[in-house]
C-alpha cells in the first residue's frame, strides 16, 4: 500500500468535527444546563450559544457553563440559523433548542446516521410514535395540521417538521440558502431539504416541558400563519405547475359554473342574469388559462434551475475533493521530505 494511500486512510479514520449550536433568546433559567449536558455527552464538540438580543443572563450564564457565545442583532430564530450557519465550521452539526426540553442523552440517536453518511439531516421527531412527548394540546393538533398540509403537497411521510433538535452534515449546512427570519425556519429547513432530494432520516426525540421560570417565545397565531405563508410560498417556488395549474383548473371550474347557469338563465327566458355570468364565466376562463400558462413557464424555469444547482453541488464536490486530494499529497511529499538524507534534500551530497 502506498504512503499517500495510507495518508488518505487515517486522515478518513479522524472524528469529525462536531458542532453543538444553541440558538437563545432570554434563557437565564436553562442555557448552563444545557451546555453542560451537551459536554457531558460530546466532551470533544465545540458548543456555540448564539444570544439574538437577551436582556436577561442567558450570556454570562453561557460563557460560566463554557461555550463559546456570539451575537446576532436581528430579531428572529431564522436570522440566528442563518448567522451559525454561515459563520461555524464543522463536519457535523447538532442544532438545538436553549430551553432544556429536548434530552441531550438522545444526541447520539442524531449524530449516528450522519457521521455514517446514511443522512444529510436527521429530525429528533416529537410525534413520532415511540414518544411520549408532553404537548400542550392546543400546539399538538396545530403541528399535526402543518404536518398534514406538507406531506399530501410534497408527498413525503415525515412525522414532525417543527422539531428544533436536529443534526447536519456539512454538505447541507453549507449548501441549503435559507431566507426566513422567524419561527417558521424549520418548516423552509425541511421543505428544502425535500425538495432539493437531501436525505432526511427522523428518530424518536421526547420533548420534556418546560423548566419554571422558562417561558416560549412562540406567539401561537402570528407564528402560525407564518408557518403556513411558508409552506405555501416554497409550495408555489418548488412546484409551480401545482401551484398554479391548481389555481387555473379551480377557476375554468369556477367558469363552467357560470356558463351553466348562464344556460340554465336563459332557458329559464328571465334573462335577468344572463350577461353578467357570461362576462363572469369569460373572465374566469382567462385567469384559468393564464394561470396554467404562468405555471408551464415558471415550472420550465424551475426544472432548469434544480439542474443548475445540481451541477453546481457538482462541482463543488468535486473542488473538495481535489482540495482533499491535494492536502494529502502535501503531507505525503512532507513525510517523505522529512525521512529523507539531509544530503538527499539539498542535492549537495558527495
Amino acid at each position: 500500500m502506498s504512503r499517500t494511500t495510507t495518508q488518505m486512510e487515517s486522515i478518513a479514520d479522524k472524528p469529525p468535527r462536531i458542532a453543538v449550536l444553541i440558538p437563545c433568546y432570554n434563557e437565564e433559567p436553562t442555557v448552563g444546563e444545557v451546555v453542560a449536558a451537551f459536554q457531558a455527552e460530546l466532551p470533544t464538540a465545540r458548543i456555540y450559544v448564539f444570544d439574538n438580543n437577551s436582556t436577561d443572563r442567558t450570556v454570562a450564564c453561557a460563557q460560566a457553563a463554557g461555550a463559546t457565545v456570539l451575537r446576532e442583532q436581528r430579531q428572529g430564530k431564522g436570522f440566528v440559523v442563518q448567522s451559525m450557519f454561515r459563520r461555524v465550521e464543522a463536519d457535523v452539526y447538532i442544532m438545538v433548542d436553549g430551553d432544556g426540553t429536548y434530552p441531550a442523552a438522545e444526541v447520539h440517536r442524531l449524530l449516528a446516521p450522519v457521521i455514517a453518511d446514511e443522512a444529510d439531516m436527521v429530525v429528533g421527531s416529537r410525534l413520532h410514535a415511540a414518544t411520549q412527548s408532553e404537548f400542550r394540546q392546543l400546539n399538538r393538533w396545530a403541528n399535526r395540521l402543518v404536518l398534514a398540509l406538507l406531506n399530501s403537497i410534497f408527498k413525503v411521510h415525515l412525522t414532525d417538521i417543527l422539531s428544533g433538535y436536529r443534526a447536519f452534515n456539512r454538505r447541507f449546512v453549507k449548501g441549503l440558502p435559507l431566507f426566513g427570519g422567524g419561527f417558521e425556519i424549520e418548516t423552509e429547513l425541511t421543505i428544502k431539504a425535500v425538495a432539493r432530494g437531501m436525505r432526511i432520516v427522523e428518530v424518536p426525540t421526547t420533548l420534556t416541558s418546560r423548566p419554571e421560570g422558562s417561558h416560549s417565545k412562540i406567539k401561537f397565531f402570528r407564528d402560525g400563519a407564518l408557518i403556513l405563508n411558508t409552506i405555501l410560498a416554497l409550495f408555489r417556488d418548488y412546484k409551480p405547475l401545482t401551484f398554479f395549474g391548481t389555481v387555473g383548473i379551480a377557476l375554468l371550474v369556477m367558469a363552467l359554473v357560470c356558463g351553466l347557469l348562464s344556460v340554465v338563465d336563459s332557458v329559464s327566458r328571465r334573462g335577468g342574469a344572463r350577461l353578467p355570468l357570461a362576462v363572469l364565466g369569460v373572465g374566469l376562463v382567462l385567469c384559468g388559462l393564464l394561470s396554467l400558462t404562468v405555471g408551464l413557464i415558471l415550472h420550465s424555469i424551475a426544472r432548469r434551475s434544480q439542474e443548475f444547482d445540481y451541477q453546481l453541488q457538482v462541482l463543488t464536490d468535486e473542488m473538495r475533493a481535489g482540495l482533499g486530494a491535494r492536502a494529502v499529497d502535501a503531507a505525503a511529499n512532507h513525510e517523505r521530505s522529512a525521512a529523507a538524507p539531509h544530503g538527499d534534500r539539498s542535492g549537495t551530497a558527495g
